[in-house]
């Protein structure tokens, strides 16, 4: 019977590895989004002379939309993989901060980094406002702001949680 249980308990905390998959496939997924950043980079360049301030500002907004979500993959890509999989070896000087990045507060981050997204694209929005039904805009509204509030209500409850740790 002990050695069904050791047999059962290797085979759970190896079935680790095959998130490595969804990891690496992240990594795939980052490249083709590298490709497209690429393509609007160089369309945006195209018609720099073109767009008024306006247009400009909505191009702009677009890659910096685009950065932050291929750092979400990144955050997610590389804390998921520390905290689940393996840890990144200690002399790697360029990973040194990965150890401070708990599922709580990889969590908060990828809150935050929604929010940041959803702002962005709710300043889009407004930005053509003329293109959007009030009712758009007044659900593109309450969308954004259920994101604010579930990152408000979970960096409280990590703050609990901390609290309630320290006892």
């Amino acid at each position: 019977m002990k050695s069904l249980e050791l047999l059962v308990e290797r085979i759970i905390l190896s079935s680790r590895w095959l998130l490595v998959i969804f990891y690496l496939g992240l990594v795939a997924a980052l490249a083709l989004y590298g490709i497209s950043f690429a393509f609007k980079l160089l369309k945006i360049a195209s018609m720099v002379f073109v767009y008024d301030d306006a247009q400009m500002i909505l191009a702009m907004l677009g890659l910096i939309d685009a950065a932050l979500v291929a750092s979400l993959i990144v955050m997610v890509m590389i804390s998921g993989y520390e905290n689940f999989v393996s840890r990144f070896d200690e002399g790697d000087a360029e990973v040194s901060f990965l150890g401070k990045l708990d599922s709580g507060s990889l969590k908060i981050k990828v809150a935050s980094s929604i929010v940041a997204i959803s702002s962005i694209h709710l300043l889009q929005i407004f930005l053509n406002a003329q293109q959007y039904s009030s009712e758009q805009l007044m659900w593109a509204t309450i969308i954004h702001l259920a994101f604010v509030v579930s990152a408000v209500l979970l960096g409280y409850l990590e703050q609990i949680m901390n609290a309630l740790k320290k006892k």
